[in-house]
């Protein structure tokens, strides 16, 4: 007997997932021309009023920061190699308060979003001459402290929306695992977020994770919303929850080079932790000095002449900075190779970072130039660099700072055997022998004083 199948049914509208929101952002910031996109001035629900959500999900997900290749360096041509350097800490030197100007102002809305057929829950913003900014009442219960500025009138239309909406409503979650929370804060709209995180706070909801394990305050680190994220904070959010990949805000904020975001994290101290080591085994700092790399790379291979990835280099060089600054360790081994951050960035060729690292004052700088990494010290490393224009440099830079020539890796071999074959070869192999030389007769010489 043959029965018909009712034809499924399709969601009447396409929700605003946060990874969605996310892959937007990231695709704007790659692709930005000097045409800006539309901007979106009302602000959109992500839950229709007349229906719980049935969105299917995207199938996108967020950025995470891929492994390091091993590719040797092309020659450049000699226009690329005749550039100056990135000045060191340039966009925020160490110590520096980060200005809370009004390019971080919290109020501006992420551009570009595509239109939604959905209803509105969230009624539209009023621009006229009634709708004051205000800053909020000492007297609430909880206030922001980075931007302090928010559209008062909002929050209260926001809060009367959420006081209206029943358990299953403000607690639920999509299929991707997503909070009205999560898309809010996806979407930078903070006086709704801070609605949302007032009532998930009292229904102990605040800390929710999505399917990538990433609570709010992970989806505002990664969306770059430093307000949001102080104000999440302020609330209580757990400062070290980490997503499914072990990487809690400070790993994500490194990753992604937010120094914004990194000064709102540390500034709550001690409660973070500089030291947790995510799933790949690595601290924030080994993540910072690798997205640094990954960028000097990229400026490098363009001839260091793109404005956008010096910008870029310049704030994930700060946020190494800032890192060290509140504490975190610079001996720190990552995991799986026993890298520190000096292994990092030699086996990238990353000059810059190189020479920020060496010029930190230090008494054991010599242990610190000479730990082995699966028995491989920096100048092993540095004999690798086949191919890369800078590595004679690097070498040099190494032995000023008390690297040890004659120390073997677990091949017993030296650093000298590791050398590329041809005349560039050779000549930094002399190089190494006449810096041992020199060191031998050194130490015998403080011997002989003794």
């Amino acid at each position: 007997m043959h029965f018909d199948k009712e034809p499924k049914e399709k969601p009447c509208c396409t929700l605003p997932t946060v990874k969605k929101l996310l892959e937007q952002k990231r695709k704007r910031e790659t692709y930005a021309t000097n045409t800006s996109g539309p901007t979106d001035q009302n602000m959109v629900n992500p839950f229709p009023v007349s229906e719980q959500p049935t969105c299917s999900g995207a199938t996108s997900s967020y950025h995470y920061m891929d492994a390091l290749s091993s590719e040797q360096w092309a020659p450049m041509q000699e226009s690329a190699l005749s550039c100056d350097p990135i000045p060191l800490g340039s966009s925020f030197p160490v110590g520096y308060n980060v200005p809370m100007d009004a390019k971080f102002s919290s109020h501006q809305n992420l551009q570009g979003y595509e239109s939604q057929s959905y209803e509105f829950l969230m009624p539209a913003e009023d621009h006229s001459a009634n709708n004051t900014w205000l800053p909020l009442e000492p007297s609430q219960a909880s206030q922001p402290t980075f931007g302090m500025w928010m559209d008062y009138s909002t929050l209260e239309k926001a809060r009367m929306v959420l006081r209206e909406m029943d358990y299953s409503r403000i607690t639920g979650q999509d299929e991707d695992g997503d909070t009205i929370l999560h898309i809010y804060t996806a979407k930078g709209h903070r006086e709704w977020a801070f609605a949302a995180a007032e009532k998930l706070k009292d229904l102990e909801k605040l800390d929710a994770k999505e399917h990538k394990g990433k609570t709010a305050l992970l989806v505002a680190v990664t969306a770059d919303q430093p307000d949001i994220v102080q104000d999440l904070l302020s609330f209580g959010a757990d400062i070290n929850a980490c997503d499914i990949k072990g990487q809690n805000a400070l790993h994500l904020a490194a990753n992604d080079g937010l120094p914004r975001i990194m000064q709102v994290i540390l500034s709550n101290r001690p409660s973070v932790n500089l030291e947790t080591k995510d799933f790949e085994g690595m601290t924030p700092l080994h993540c910072a000095a690798i997205s640094h790399s990954v960028t000097m790379k990229a400026l490098f291979a363009c001839g260091m002449a793109d404005a956008k990835l010096q910008a870029d280099a310049a704030e994930k060089l700060s946020c190494v900075e800032m890192l060290l600054n509140a504490g975190a360790l610079l001996f720190s081994q990552e995991i799986k190779s026993s890298m520190t951050v000096l292994h990092l960035a030699v086996k990238e060729g990353n000059i810059n970072l190189l020479h920020y690292l060496l010029s930190i004052p230090m008494h054991n700088v010599k242990d610190f130039v000479n730990m082995k990494a699966h028995g491989h010290t920096a100048l092993h490393m540095a004999a690798c660099l086949h191919g890369n224009p800078q590595q004679e440099e690097i070498l040099r830079l190494l032995l000023s700072r008390g690297a040890d020539p004659s120390i073997r890796n677990l091949e017993n071999g030296l650093p000298a055997h590791l050398l590329q074959a041809g005349p560039q070869g050779e000549q930094l192999k002399l190089l190494l022998k006449k810096w041992t030389a020199s060191t031998r007769r050194h130490s015998v010489a403080m011997q002989k004083q003794e």
